[in-house]
């Protein structure tokens, strides 16, 4: 899975996933219901990392794997929305699945 670049994409792309449920968790939950005015700032700075490196993978991915835009963009729409990430995996994992066939 850890193959550059689209297996670090698929892993940053769950990363990122789950670090996003995690991250609205705390500023609903956290932030909104129990008041607490710093709840997001560690979570949100986490998160941050993890979808600044999701970009740069998704990046050297569509230059190294000649996507066309439209499949950069469904990737990155889907890094926008929460719990796409994992219905989005099973087609990445069938693209690695398939450049390994080919080699």
């Amino acid at each position: 899975m850890l193959q550059f670049p689209l297996g670090l994409l698929r892993l940053s792309s769950l990363l990122d996933g789950l670090s996003f449920i995690i991250l609205l968790y705390f500023a609903i939950y956290e932030k909104r219901i129990l008041g607490d005015e710093t709840a997001v700032r560690i979570p949100g700075m986490v998160h941050g990392v993890i979808f600044t490196i999701f970009l740069i993978l998704l990046y050297f991915t569509m230059e190294k794997r000649r996507w066309p835009i439209k499949r950069a963009a469904i990737v990155f729409i889907c890094s926008l929305i929460p719990f796409a990430p994992f219905f989005l995996e099973p087609s990445l994992k069938n693209e690695q699945n398939r450049s390994h066939d080919s080699d």
